[in-house]
């Protein structure tokens, strides 16, 4: 089953200390091409995000996108400076009787001092860090294969109607090969017959003419090499392997063989055979472009 080089898969999901964000994305390109997008913070992801998309996609411009919102507070330990609290305290409680102040300090109100609290941010744990990324990037990993598996079936079933199409147009040039040399032979006979006006024509001589005509146009091996790469091309696009590469080839060989065909044919209905033989493949060849 061909898959399409390009996709788009999204997750989020949350834990008990951060929420995470991971979109992946793909377009065409002739091998494995991987960029990320983390946090500054977060930088030793990004080979591991690489190693973990690159174990199932062989081609294609692949990016990760990841995104970490740690909750307020999880990653911070925070402390009451005493010193500087007790020193607050003092100083007020002294002032309140010279001000003729009532002492109704509250938590409240040393909260509101400055410099009291100390805040530290901790180390986070990177491999818990990884796990959880790890773990949401898999599920959109998953959609992101289903999409191109989607656009792959869509791929598959126009390229097998094209492949129909040249299985036809096959067999009408082995069908109409031998009856171009044969009316080949009758022009040679009208010919000759006119110009010695004689039914005595040399039989031998007509044959040989016909024989090299007859090998000159021949198509039966370009037929035959055609019949096999369109064999093995539909075998391919049944694969569940990566074949993109492999199909780049067949096409090639496909071109290369009807080409062929065109220069050796003389005759106008084996020539606009061609002419659509050579539209189709190259309408397969489009589209395989975005095969992995």
């Amino acid at each position: 089953m061909l898959k399409s080089m390009t996709g788009f898969g999204r997750e989020r999901a949350a834990f008990e200390q951060r929420d995470i964000l991971v979109e992946i994305r793909s377009v065409n390109h002739r091998f494995f091409e991987f960029t990320s997008r983390t946090p500054r913070t977060y930088g030793y992801l990004d080979e591991k995000l690489k190693g973990l998309l690159g174990a199932q996609v062989s081609r294609g411009k692949v990016e990760a996108a990841v995104y970490i919102y740690n909750k307020e507070g999880v990653n911070a330990d925070i402390s009451v400076n005493m010193e500087i609290a007790n020193g607050y305290l003092s100083a007020l409680r002294t002032a309140a009787p010279k001000l003729s102040l009532i002492d109704d300090l509250s938590l409240s109100d040393i909260m509101k001092l400055p410099d009291l609290f100390t805040v530290v941010k901790l180390q986070e744990n990177e491999e818990e860090v990884w796990e959880q990324v790890k773990q949401t990037a898999l599920t959109a990993l998953e959609r992101f294969i289903e999409m191109r598996k989607t656009e792959g079936e869509k791929m598959q079933e126009d390229i097998s109607a094209r492949l129909s199409l040249l299985e036809k147009n096959v067999e009408i040039i082995e069908k109409r090969s031998p009856q171009v040399t044969q009316a080949y032979r009758e022009k040679l006979y009208q010919k000759i017959n006119e110009i010695v006006a004689d039914r005595n024509i040399d039989e031998a001589r007509v044959l040989t003419e016909a024989a090299i005509f007859s090998e000159k146009t021949a198509v039966d091996e370009e037929t035959v090499r055609l019949r096999s790469h369109l064999m093995q091309f539909n075998k391919l696009i049944q694969s569940e392997q990566p074949v993109g590469r492999k199909l780049d080839f067949l096409v090639q060989e496909l071109n290369r063989e009807v080409n062929t065909i065109g220069s050796k044919c003389s005759d106008l209905d084996m020539t606009a055979v061609v002419v659509d033989m050579k539209s189709e493949i190259e309408k397969i060849r489009e589209q395989i472009q975005n095969v992995e």
